[in-house]
């Protein structure tokens, strides 16, 4: 069954009126919906709408909201991946598979090796398509919310902004002695909670860095014998992370 964010408003009425051109044309002309089709609407608000199409035309689509229910995809455990800048589409492959695997916020990070010149050129379009890529991502991956994209914080502030939170904070490391999973033994919850990954660029964190994050509580942590690039170790991290605690 196809699914589809579309923002409905408050409280939600039992008819959807859908006008945006790119949805006509993606749900007209790709998919070929017509009348009788029954669709998915996901509204960012956790809830789910299951919806019978009326009318398929060509300035708008109409439809019948038969049925509500909570979607059960949102992982419990909320996953903040605070990834650094990266060069080219590495950040937006990082967005596309965190979201699938099941981030619920992610932070763009700029530290020390990031290359400036790349963090700098976060134009209002590229941000655009951010959101676009992470729409796209929960409607394949059957999520009940789009991903939260934060504006870009410095490293010290990153690490300050955890730290008032009080959230379990990780630092991945290739130079870390902790098994990641010890350290979620040791916090291992009885309730859902939130759990910060810090990622770090190419060449990753320095040590100055890691010492820094010491300071505000980030735990480093091995991921495991082979060393990750700085696109997938992140995914890889929020996977071993919701796994542990039964999310995945």
């Amino acid at each position: 069954m196809n699914r589809f964010f579309i923002p409905l408003p408050s409280p939600t009425p039992d008819r959807l009126d859908i006008t945006d051109p790119a949805l006509l044309h993606r749900m007209r002309d790709v998919l070929r919906l017509k009348p009788d089709d029954v669709v998915v609407v996901f509204d960012n608000s956790g809830w789910e709408h299951e919806v019978l199409l009326e009318q398929v035309g060509p300035d708008r689509i109409l439809g019948r909201i038969r049925r509500t229910r909570l979607c059960q995809n949102e992982p419990r455990i909320q996953v903040t991946l605070y990834q650094a800048v990266l060069k080219g589409e590495r950040f937006e492959w990082a967005l596309q598979k965190g979201t699938e695997v099941g981030v619920s916020v992610f932070v763009p990070l700029l530290s020390e090796r990031c290359i400036v010149q790349d963090a700098h050129q976060l134009s209002r379009r590229k941000l655009q398509r951010w959101e676009k890529i992470l729409q796209a991502a929960a409607e394949q991956s059957r999520r009940g919310r789009v991903p939260a994209l934060q504006p870009l914080l410095l490293f010290a502030a990153a690490c300050e902004q955890v730290h008032r939170s009080g959230t379990l904070a990780l630092l991945p490391w290739e130079e870390a002695s902790t098994p990641l999973r010890e350290v979620l033994e040791e916090a291992r919850p009885e309730s859902p909670f939130n759990v910060a990954i810090f990622i770090g660029p190419e060449g990753g964190f320095s040590e100055a860095e890691v010492q820094l994050a010491g300071r505000y509580g980030l735990r480093p942590v091995r991921l495991g014998p082979r060393i990750l690039r700085a696109e997938t170790a992140g995914v890889v991290a929020t996977a071993l992370v919701l796994y542990h605690y039964g999310d995945l």
